[in-house]
């Protein structure tokens, strides 16, 4: 094993039927329903934490990227389109594959050319451990990049 496999601790405490208040570090977060499903809309809900997660490791790992080749980033949006079937959620049967499909759309101003992107998003597929957990369960995640100036 690795000597970067390391130990995360997170704590969750129940607040009430919607919502968890999390604690990792000295961070707090809270993970809520919004107010139609019966929650009091003080956090995303957990299916949105489960795509935020996809967004923000996005963009760390591009920045470590490409930083280690040697690239600026000026600019970096990331917005995404997720399909969700919520059967298994509601409780009306199982689903193996909740999220069949991310989309998302990336938004970058660099230096790097469109052929160091390529490669970019080459490493990112190998490198970002949310994405490449969300692509092992089976959703397909498409990437839309689109270098502006």
């Amino acid at each position: 094993m690795s000597d970067n496999v390391v130990h995360m601790k997170l704590d969750g405490s129940s607040k009430s039927h919607s919502r968890a208040d999390i604690i990792a570090r000295d961070v707090e977060s809270v993970i809520d329903e919004p107010i139609a499903r019966g929650g009091t809309n003080l956090g995303l809900s957990p299916t949105e934490t489960l795509v935020s997660s996809l967004l923000g490791c996005t963009n760390v790992i591009t920045h470590r990227i490409m930083d280690k080749m040697g690239f600026t980033i000026n600019s970096l949006d990331i917005k995404s389109k997720t399909l969700f079937n919520k059967d298994g959620a509601s409780l009306v049967e199982e689903v193996d594959i909740p999220f069949p499909e991310i989309t998302l759309d990336i938004e970058i101003s660099t230096d790097a050319s469109e052929n160091d992107l390529i490669e970019v998003k080459k490493q990112l597929a190998m490198y970002c451990p949310i994405g490449k957990v969300i692509r092992n369960s089976g959703t397909v995640i498409n990437e839309n990049w689109n270098k502006i100036n």
